[in-house]
């Protein structure tokens, strides 16, 4: 007879800040949660440098350096790591179904923390300057660029939310669109417009990045489509505003999802499958912050916990 598979009480996908946030909750309130860490372990802060913003660290502290930290907390509590990438999911009816390759997991509930990944310009040299003058959130980073030059990249709300919001700290900011109008919502554009810190360069594309590690960025070459004429700005960073790709694909046709791909979540985290939750990146295309993504990772291992309490005895799969 065939050993009766282990069913575990909460499988998280993603170890991002709330992948490994709701495995600390849920490691110290139950027994041993399983985390699968995904494509990019540790998520999007594993390329950032200094994080300034994180509640506890008054003097900063870097990205990877964070995640290892919050990865060793989690299993100081009792969390149990699976290196690997989810390939399918099933989620009709409980215990779920995870497969990472061939191996099959099962589980109560399930935290889904798969993040998001920002859209890029495909440039060549656009990641060896990530975090060194290349960056895709202004919240995090406009501290940086106090009196200096910055250029912005998209025509959309994100994009002038984050032109204005640089304005508070840069001493000018180059807003380049591909379009010669923008597609932002008519209060953000007037804003934008409004503000005398900020230019635009319109119909153009940013086909080049000027730097290198040790410098940063010194600079961007922009191309007019219209005219082919190509021109060297110089400027201390680059802010690519055109959006992110939210890390749903696993999910289609089980949970819903908005016109973007993002999950939709009803009270707190809860999806449309009861005993599925979703936090972080992967259901907020708003914030997008560190502590935000924790906050939520909070939430769904408590109301993953709320939930197993009202289950009966586990069943077979």
């Amino acid at each position: 007879m065939p050993a009766k598979p282990e069913i575990h009480e909460t499988i998280i996908l993603g170890s991002g800040p709330a992948g490994l946030t709701a495995a600390i909750y849920a490691a110290r309130s139950r027994c041993c949660p399983l985390l699968i860490h995904g494509g990019q372990p540790g998520g999007q802060l594993t390329t950032t440098t200094v994080i300034d913003n994180f509640p506890g660290f008054s003097q900063g502290i870097d990205g990877p350096q964070l995640m290892k930290e919050m990865e060793e907390q989690a299993r100081r509590f009792g969390t149990r790591f699976v290196e690997g990438i989810v390939t399918r999911v099933e989620l009709k009816k409980a215990p779920f179904k995870v497969w990472v390759d061939k191996e099959k997991f099962f589980c109560q509930t399930l935290i889904v923390a798969t993040g998001a990944v920002p859209k890029m310009l495909g440039l060549a040299n656009e990641w060896e300057l990530y975090g060194r003058g290349v960056s895709v959130c202004a919240t995090c980073d406009a501290f940086f660029y106090r009196d200096k030059e910055v250029v912005v990249v998209g025509g959309g709300d994100t994009a002038m939310e984050e032109a204005v919001f640089l304005t508070r700290f840069a001493r000018q900011v180059t807003v380049v669109h591909r379009r010669d109008t923008l597609r932002a919502t008519l209060p953000l554009q007037e804003l934008a417009r409004r503000n005398p810190k900020i230019t635009f360069r319109w119909n153009a594309l940013v086909e080049a990045i000027l730097g290198d590690r040790e410098q940063g960025v010194q600079g961007v070459r922009i191309r007019d489509r219209e005219s082919g004429a190509t021109e060297e700005l110089a400027c201390d960073g680059l802010f690519i505003a055109i959006g992110h790709t939210p890390n749903t694909s696993l999910f289609a046709g089980q949970l819903d999802m908005d016109s973007e791909g993002y999950l939709v979540t009803g009270k707190g985290t809860e999806t449309n499958v009861p005993g599925v939750f979703a936090a972080g990146d992967v259901q907020d295309p708003d914030f997008r912050q560190a502590i935000t993504a924790a906050g939520s990772g909070c939430m769904a291992a408590l109301q993953a916990e709320r939930y197993l309490e009202t289950l009966p005895q586990e069943e077979s799969p």
